[in-house]
């Protein structure tokens, strides 16, 4: 069912995110200072593409860097990047089939919102929440 439901998320929203966190990603990499923020962006593009069956965990040990940087980005683009999810996720509601494809839209606001200092596992490995 993950697969199925990766595949229309792919084709319907997916493809699109991950494109804009892609180019996101890449033009804070031009700008040397932040290059941790074009890596945060890549990871989100990854997880943007197949969100079903993966989860966002906080590394407890991220440290101030990660909280600084996390308010930085809330700031320029986290807050304005969640409403792009509300406001996407609204019309996936509507029907019924794009119900669960609203729901990943959603899922994908924490590590939109604050990046830094996240990890990305897959659900079916429990281990990987304490694995660093």
């Amino acid at each position: 069912m993950r697969t199925l439901l990766n595949v229309i998320w792919l084709v319907f929203a997916g493809a699109w995110l991950a494109l804009g966190y892609v180019l996101a990603g890449i033009v804070c990499c031009v700008l040397i200072v932040t290059i941790p923020f074009g890596v945060a962006s890549f990871r989100i593009a990854a997880y943007a593409l197949w969100p079903f069956g993966r989860t966002v965990v906080r590394d407890p040990d991220a440290g101030v860097p990660s909280v600084v940087g996390n308010v930085i980005w809330f700031v320029v683009a986290g807050l304005w990047l969640a409403i792009g999810h509300v406001v996407t996720a609204v019309p996936l509601f509507v029907s019924i089939i794009g119900i669960p494809l609203g729901v990943a839209n959603l899922k994908l606001i924490p590590v939109s919102l604050l990046p830094l200092g996240a990890r990305i596992v897959d659900v079916d490995d429990p281990e990987a929440f304490y694995r660093r």
